[in-house]
């Protein structure tokens, strides 16, 4: 690997610099699902009401994500990435100061907008530094992050609210922004960012005629509604219908982040090793053991296996997270991978807006959770459908790469 002017420009330190900034990433997400307990306490809200404020941040988030992949081709990441950690940095201090549910949602909202960005020009950095061949694999260690980053939330806000209070906790977290901002305008400097590029037009309109990211998006989108659904509503869940405290739930609700983020590690080899040109199968089998288990945590009676349970549910479910972030590498160029990225996220993102909203509605009509397990396990059975869909025609003919950096 070449060292250029200005860092460090070796890819593993790279890898590892992105993967730290998916870990903030998500503990700054991720740590509301955490205080919205203490919060729904303190401004007297019911679940509909904690539903929107989870929904909130995934509305604009999801709304960002094909914006933000077409300024990460057009700019370069390093530009898109420095000021996605600076913004949402900004708005989790200023979730300390909200003062009502509106204040909330606006603060959520604009929060959300700050984040969009980061997940294609990240992706997009994984092209910049890395050989095609080794991306599929890469973006799979990248995308560990985000089930990390899940464990480590309820980890730290747990203990952090117990000790020093909800708004404290918002204040402490995003001063972390200060840090990650300055490590990657130290070393992130792709070669893009020393030189101009001769051509950074967008094929927005090829991009969006394949019907193979399509299917991948949709895919993606019912998986997420799994994923967002779970994430959003297991802590209230492990407290109010299984009987948890605050410190205890922080532990098992860590639990399905660590071993999913644990599985990941792995599953962009396997996904490599075993299913190369099989990547639908690959994210269909792991859809349809998630639903399976999911069925199995909410029915069962005994708390141990429950959390096993939920653990599987979770680890299935990254095979499908596995692919709608590896395939896209195999199947575009680097010129359009953060736009591709973009609209696939934009899938999971939208997912994220829905899933906790329609599970409070649920939840608070129907006065208990299992109506919300069964819209997730429907959910899983979509999934495994557009998965399936996928066609080796819906690839789409792109030129061998000539600007890598390796």
């Amino acid at each position: 690997m070449k060292r250029y002017i200005g860092g460090s420009q070796n890819k593993h330190f790279i890898l590892f610099l992105l993967f730290v900034g998916y870990l903030v990433d998500y503990l700054d997400r991720m740590v509301m699902s955490v205080a919205v307990v203490s919060i729904k306490e303190e401004f007297n809200l019911d679940a509909a009401a904690v539903g929107a404020i989870l929904s909130s941040f995934f509305l604009s988030y999801a709304i960002m994500q094909i914006p933000g992949g077409w300024l990460t081709d057009k700019l370069g990441s390093r530009k898109v990435l420095i000021w996605s950690i600076i913004v949402w940095s900004v708005f989790t201090v200023f979730t300390g100061f909200a003062w009502s549910l509106i204040s909330l949602l606006v603060i959520r909202f604009l929060f959300g907008l700050g984040q969009g960005g980061y997940p294609s020009a990240s992706q997009k950095g994984i092209a910049d530094y890395f050989p095609r061949d080794e991306r599929p694999k890469a973006s799979a260690y990248l995308m560990s992050s985000n089930y990390f980053g899940m464990a480590l939330a309820p980890l730290v806000a747990a203990p952090m609210i117990l000790f020093m209070g909800w708004r404290n906790m918002f204040y402490v977290i995003g001063l972390l922004g200060i840090l990650l901002t300055i490590a990657f305008w130290v070393y992130f400097k792709p070669k893009e960012s020393t030189a101009p590029l001769k051509d950074n037009s967008v094929p927005m309109k090829e991009l969006l005629m394949n019907s193979g990211l399509w299917k991948i998006t949709v895919m993606w989108f019912a998986a997420g509604i799994v994923n967002w659904g779970l994430s959003s509503w297991i802590p209230s869940y492990l407290m109010e219908a299984r009987g948890m405290d605050l410190l205890s739930m922080g532990f098992y609700a860590a639990l399905p982040g660590i071993s999913t983020g644990v599985a990941m590690l792995f599953s962009g080899w396997l996904l490599d090793r075993f299913f190369n040109n099989l990547e639908k199968y690959y994210a269909a089998f792991g859809m349809l053991m998630s639903g399976m288990f999911l069925y199995l945590m909410f029915t069962s009676t005994s708390l141990v296996a429950a959390m096993v349970y939920l653990n599987l549910c979770m680890v299935f479910k990254s095979f499908a997270f596995t692919v709608a972030f590896a395939l896209p590498h195999k199947i575009m160029s680097k010129k359009v991978i953060g736009s591709a990225m973009g609209v696939i996220n934009m899938g999971a993102q939208a997912a994220g807006f829905i899933s906790p909203l329609v599970m409070g509605f649920i939840i608070t009509l129907t006065e208990s959770y299992n109506g919300a397990f069964w819209f997730l396990i429907a959910c899983s059975a979509i999934s495994i459908i557009a998965a399936l869909s996928i066609k080796k025609n819906h690839h789409m003919e792109q030129p061998k790469d000539v600007d890598l950096l390796a």
